[in-house]
């Protein structure tokens, strides 16, 4: 039976079933508060009131959970807690069924149906159905962080972020998927990811567009977006935004505050996130894959279906369909889709280069232009080929090469005929047509078709070379002259001939080994009409036409027409044979020598007459059989 409620409150008429109970409510109209803390003054109603405050000083929890261990400064909080291992949600809403483990929880959610909202802000006149709100909100005007991080000495508005924010330091993450096991370190957190599981949309959806949110600040802060209203302006510039986080970060560019700092470099940022970036760079860690639902995706409506994680993805990306270029510059009129793509481009005129980087000191005009500079320092290549495991610096570059996969070839050279997999490399190709060679060194004179020939070649005046190999310290003047070295060292030859299985250390080896089954020779000599495999090898026949011997030696001034001759003829002064049989032990001063010589050994002649069907060692054997045929007699006696 119901103990009845004899004593009530004269004032609100609230009833109680003793006259003690009925004493301590009263106190709540009369503002008596006889019980005060000797630590820090605050005065409460109760007597045990103030002795669970004071524990908040002591730091006794003497409640504890049998299951998990955590304990609690009272009983009621721990009868709470052993609801989260039960699921027990004993109080339940009558209006939409939602249930929760406590009352006080219930009387909040209760106000969402009623709308009712008692506590207000005294400055903006914005209400809260809590009071705890109220006081949170009004932090955002005194601009009071009172819980501050001891580790880091970042500071929030409430103890629950600090709380939350601590376990980025610890690692800890307490709440699990009961699904999947996956661990997070929030709650809300938790809830968003169990929505990829349930597929339940978030609660909060914009009547406009039907996005969904799950807080319901964020569906604020999108509404705006139809609205247009940009409620927090800079003082300085006059620039509004929609967000007060977007204004105070952009006041750092004002005041040139770069609050975030790399602990690795001591290089500051002005956002956590571009921090984060950056310390990939150290970790080599790649970036996070973000399963994105369905609602938070939007597509291109376009032909191409292309999908995007943001709206402001989109309306760049439909700007390629439309050619709307809105952006342009006033000094050159050159347009563009993007603002970002304008300032960039401005620094061209200008010569601004506000990104430098902290190793070798060369500047850039933009970040990416810097990042992608990086790479050649920590030899970052986070771009993989899902095929053949290639990785690239660059994802165009990547794109470049899933070609060689694919067989696509997009560009076609108008004179020859010869397919592409990039434009650039067809504009480069034109130039063997038209002899154009727009590179130029400035201490010789030589002039080049493609500018890291240029790059290459001027290091041949400073003697630089910026890239050694790790494992016998050699130095090279190009990054691609030491990756096909290293390959000597493991034996590596991923080309290989799709006719005779041979395979080849360079690609551009196997382009011109695949020549001799197909008897290409698309180089010719202007003067004699004469076909080469190579454009080297046809550099190297017009010496002969024009006398040209650049290549001379120190010791007895004798010279030659290219370098490897004479680095094979220095080695005569010397007596260096650097290449040995493995067979027999036999020396050579060069590579072509001992393979021609290992031939002996397995009786391979691979070079066979087209006429009379004779094999031969080597290709210069094979010439000289040739002449045979052909009558050719092509050294005269200048003394008859």
């Amino acid at each position: 039976q119901e103990t009845p409620k004899s004593y009530s409150c004269d004032q609100c008429g609230k009833s109680y079933v003793t006259s003690s109970y009925l004493t301590l409510h009263k106190r709540t109209h009369t503002g008596d508060k006889s019980y005060s803390c000797d630590q820090c003054g605050r005065s409460y109603v109760t007597s045990s009131s103030l002795t669970v405050h004071q524990r908040t000083h002591t730091g006794e929890k003497p409640f504890s959970c049998t299951q998990c261990g955590k304990s609690f400064t009272t009983s009621s909080s721990l009868k709470v807690h052993k609801r989260t291992h039960t699921g027990d949600k004993p109080c339940s809403c009558t209006q939409c069924g939602k249930s929760f483990t406590r009352s006080s929880s219930l009387v909040m959610h209760q106000r969402i149906h009623t709308g009712e909202k008692l506590y207000s802000c005294n400055q903006c006149g914005k209400s809260f159905t809590q009071p705890n709100g109220l006081i949170l909100h009004k932090r955002t005007h005194t601009g009071e962080k009172p819980c501050s991080c001891t580790q880091c000495g970042k500071s929030f508005i409430q103890a629950s972020c600090l709380k939350v924010h601590l376990r980025t330091h610890t690692g800890e993450k307490t709440y699990h998927c009961a699904d999947c096991r996956k661990s997070f370190i929030s709650l809300s957190n938790l809830k968003s990811h169990q929505r990829t599981h349930t597929g339940e949309k978030p609660p909060y959806s914009c009547t406009q567009c039907g996005k969904h949110f799950i807080q319901s600040s964020s569906l604020i802060v999108h509404q705006r977006i139809h609205t247009g209203e940009k409620s927090y302006s800079c003082t300085q510039c006059g620039k509004s935004f929609t967000q007060a986080s977007c204004l105070k970060v952009h006041l750092r560019t004002h005041t040139g505050e770069k609050p975030y700092h790399c602990s690795d470099c001591g290089k500051s940022f002005v956002r956590s996130s571009d921090l984060k970036s950056h310390q990939r760079t150290h970790t080599g860690e790649k970036p996070p894959y973000k399963k994105l639902n369905y609602w938070k995706r939007t597509h291109c409506y376009s032909d191409c279906g292309k999908r995007f994680t943001s709206s402001s993805g989109i309306t760049i990306h439909q700007r390629t369909h439309t050619g709307d270029k809105s952006f342009s510059c006033t000094q050159c009129g050159v347009s563009f889709s993007q603002s970002s793509y304008l300032t960039t481009h401005r620094r061209e005129h200008t010569g601004e280069k506000s990104y430098s980087c902290n190793q070798c000191g060369k500047s850039f005009v933009s970040s990416s232009g810097l990042t992608m500079h990086q790479r050649t320092h920590t030899g970052d290549k986070p771009c993989s080929c899902d095929q053949c495991g290639k990785s690239f610096s660059q994802s165009r570059y990547l794109a470049l090469h899933q070609r060689i996969h694919t067989g696509e070839k997009s560009y076609s050279c108008g004179q020859c005929g010869k397919r592409f997999v990039s434009s650039s490399h067809l504009t480069v190709h034109k130039r063997i047509h038209t002899g154009e060679k727009p590179y130029s060194c400035g201490q010789c004179g030589k002039s080049f078709g493609q500018s890291h020939h240029l790059v290459s070649h001027q290091r041949t005046h400073t003697g630089e070379k910026p890239y050694s190999c790790g494992q016998c310290g050699k130095r090279f003047a190009a990054s691609s002259t030491l990756t096909q070295h290293q390959r000597i060292h493991t034996g590596e030859k991923p080309y290989s001939c799709n006719q005779c299985g041979k395979r080849f250390a360079i690609s551009s080896t196997l382009t011109q080994h695949q020549r001799i089954h197909t008897g290409e020779k698309p180089y010719s000599c202007g003067q004699c009409g004469k076909n080469f495999v190579t454009s080297r090898t046809l550099t190297r026949h017009q010496r002969i036409h024009i006398g040209e011997k650049p290549y001379s030696c120190d010791q007895c001034g004798k010279s030659f027409t290219t370098s490897c001759y004479l680095t094979s003829h220095q080695r005569t002064h010397t007596g260096e044979k650097p290449y040995s049989c493995n067979q027999c032990g036999k020396s050579f001063t060069t590579s072509g020598s001992l393979t021609s010589h290992q031939r002996t050994h397995t009786g391979e002649k691979r070079y066979i007459c087209g006429q009379c069907g004779k094999s031969f060692v080597s290709y210069s054997c094979l010439t000289v059989h040739k002449r045979t045929h052909t009558g050719e007699k092509s050294y005269s006696c200048d003394q008859r």
